[in-house]
């Protein structure tokens, strides 16, 4: 994590700079404001990653000598398949067509956007794939 913070240390650096010859050259506030947001941002993100390397042990990442294989394992769990995603494309859609054609059409979508939250969060809790 080490060689992660030193790039968002070197990434916010280059930032403040852009920021300052944008402000002078553009003179223009919302993206100066922007891009002293993002040098922000950046410094926080290698400090956090900085302060974090030195509780961590090294990963392959820090090491010179590692290789591809030496970082792998196990990424996490995915769902192999599941239709509640379908569900919330559905009433995201349109909640945002709601946004466009009239506000009432929230009343359709706010339903469909819950069911389909409710059997994501609750999949692996009920029916074939119980597990818990």
């Amino acid at each position: 994590m080490k060689i992660q913070g030193k790039m968002f240390l070197w990434l916010s650096f280059f930032i403040l700079i852009m920021a300052v010859v944008y402000g002078v050259w553009s003179k223009e506030p919302v993206g100066t404001t922007a891009l002293f947001l993002a040098f922000g941002l950046s410094v926080m993100i290698g400090y956090y990653l900085a302060f974090t390397a030195k509780r961590v042990d090294e990963m392959a990442q820090d090491n010179l000598e590692a290789d591809v294989a030496d970082e792998a394992g196990e990424l996490g769990f995915f769902s192999p398949h599941s239709w509640q995603p379908l569900s919330l494309g559905v009433g995201g859609a349109l909640a945002f067509m709601g946004v466009i054609f009239g506000w009432w059409l929230m009343y359709f979508s706010a339903p469909i956007i819950l069911i389909g939250l409710w059997g994501w969060v609750y999949e692996y809790y009920r029916g074939e794939n119980a597990n818990q």
